[in-house]
C-alpha cells in the first residue's frame, strides 16, 4: 500500500490513462480488487482509502466539499489533471460532488450502485435511517458484529461465500468513529436536480437486487443526464462490481474504449 502522506491507496498498471476507485462506507481500497487486476492491462488503476480509511488521515469535519477537496488533493499529489472517476455507493456520490467542484479534472464518471440524492425530501426517512444505522454503535457495538449482520443484507442470495467474507473483513477494519461521522455525511447528499449539468461521458451500473440504491432509482438518473449509458446487472446486490466482477470490468472496459474512439475521430 502506498500514501501521500494523509490518503492511503493501491495502484497497478502503467498507462496516461487512469481510473480512480471510490469505496463505499463500509470499504476501502480493497473494495476494487477485481477492477484493479482486470483494468490494470489497459489502464492505470488507482484505489483510494477515503479519509479516516485503513491508513487514510480522518478529516476534522466529514462533508461532500471537504471530501472533495481532500480528493483534489490526492490528484495533485500524484500529479493527475484528468482522471476517470469509478465510484460506488457513496463513492458514486463523492464522484458526483467532485465533478461540480472540480469539472476540468473529470473525463468520464462510472457510478456503480449509487444516488443522486439520498433519500429524495423525505426528512423522515434520513432520520429513520441515522437511528437504524448508528443506533448499534450508540449501544456499544463494534464494527465486527455490525458487519456480520450488515454485509449479507444488502448482497444478493447468489453472493459467494468470498464476497461475504471479503467484504465484512473490510468493514470490520471500520473505526466506530469514522462510520459514524460518514453514515451524517451520507444523507446530506442532494444532487439530483444538478445532473444535467454533468457534460461528461457517465456509465452508471446497478444490481437488480439492491435494495439499498435500487435499480429504478439508478434509472431516474440515468434519464437527467446529457450523455449517459445504463446497465442493470441480475443477481447483483448492492455490492456490484464484487459481486458481478467480470460483467462491470466489460462494461467499463466497453464504455471507456467508446470514449477514446469518439475522441479520435
Amino acid at each position: 500500500m502506498l500514501s501521500t502522506g494523509k490518503i492511503s491507496y493501491y495502484e497497478k498498471g502503467i498507462s496516461n490513462e487512469t481510473i480512480i476507485c471510490l469505496h463505499g462506507i463500509g470499504g476501502d481500497y480493497e473494495s476494487f480488487e477485481p477492477q484493479v487486476n482486470g483494468l490494470s492491462d489497459k489502464y492505470r488503476i488507482i484505489s483510494w482509502n477515503m479519509p479516516g480509511y485503513r491508513d487514510s488521515k480522518p478529516l476534522e469535519k466529514y462533508s461532500f466539499e471537504n471530501l472533495s477537496i481532500a480528493l483534489n488533493e490526492f490528484l495533485l499529489n500524484l500529479n493527475l489533471e484528468k482522471v476517470n472517476l469509478m465510484g460506488q455507493s457513496i463513492g458514486g456520490m463523492l464522484a458526483q460532488e467532485f465533478y461540480y467542484h472540480y469539472p476540468k479534472k473529470v473525463k468520464s464518471l462510472i457510478l456503480i450502485a449509487t444516488t443522486s440524492a439520498f433519500g429524495g425530501k423525505k426528512q423522515d426517512f434520513k432520520k429513520q435511517f441515522l437511528e437504524k444505522r448508528l443506533k448499534p454503535i450508540s449501544e456499544g457495538k463494534k464494527m465486527k458484529e455490525l458487519a456480520k449482520y450488515f454485509v449479507p443484507s444488502i448482497l444478493s442470495k447468489s453472493a459467494s461465500t468470498d464476497v461475504i467474507n471479503k467484504a465484512i473483513k473490510s468493514m470490520e477494519r471500520v473505526s466506530e468513529e469514522t462510520y459514524k461521522n460518514v453514515i451524517e455525511c451520507l444523507v446530506t447528499f442532494d444532487r439530483y436536480h444538478d445532473l444535467p449539468l454533468i457534460q461528461v461521458p457517465c456509465c452508471l451500473i446497478s444490481g437488480s437486487e439492491d435494495t439499498n440504491s435500487p435499480s429504478k432509482t439508478m434509472m431516474k438518473m440515468f434519464e437527467k443526464l446529457q450523455f449517459g449509458e445504463y446497465y442493470d446487472l441480475e443477481d447483483t446486490g448492492h455490492l456490484v462490481n464484487l459481486e458481478s466482477p467480470e460483467k462491470t470490468n466489460n462494461i467499463v472496459l466497453k464504455f471507456l474504449d467508446k470514449i477514446k474512439k469518439n475522441l479520435e475521430t
